[in-house]
């Protein structure tokens, strides 16, 4: 099964890693469940770039789904590039899609992920209308089309 990316996506963000040793398996590249710690860590740069900041004890983005295709092996070393990209803005919920790329072979997508994040009350434990701060911050953001080539 194989999830495709939406054609309406707008460029968010881009943040580069390194692979760490640990992060590969037996067979020498880097474990599949790997590649949704680094979806998850650019996905959180990019809300601390944006001040979307989850509150414990307040309202937050929590997130409910998520994928990951894996189209070709990275190995260490390696430097990786997370490419972000928004899609649908919904009344609590948005969508966020990344490729993964090695910085050495740029434009070669290894692996494209995606999840939606809910805007979420943590003591009701119910979704909650997007804070106006991030609505305009995503709506923004819609205006930079993306031309993703190799997904």
């Amino acid at each position: 099964m194989r999830f495709d990316l939406p054609a309406n996506l707008s460029k968010i963000h881009e943040f580069q890693f390194s692979i760490r040793w640990g992060d590969m398996d037996i067979l020498g590249h880097v474990n599949n469940a790997t590649y949704f710690s680094y979806l998850e860590t650019a996905r959180m740069s990019w809300f601390l770039e944006i001040g979307c900041i989850p509150e414990p004890d307040g309202s937050g983005p929590v997130m409910i789904n998520a994928f990951c295709n894996f189209i070709k092996e990275l190995t260490y070393p390696c430097d990786v590039v997370a490419h972000q990209y928004l899609g649908a803005i919904g009344r609590s919920s948005f969508d966020i899609y990344a490729t993964l790329e090695s910085a050495d072979d740029p434009g070669v997508i290894c692996a494209t992920g995606g999840s939606r994040i809910v805007w979420s009350d943590r003591q009701l434990r119910k979704a909650t209308p997007l804070p106006v701060f991030l609505r305009d911050t995503l709506e923004k953001s819609k205006i930079q089309p993306a031309n993703i080539t190799g997904a």
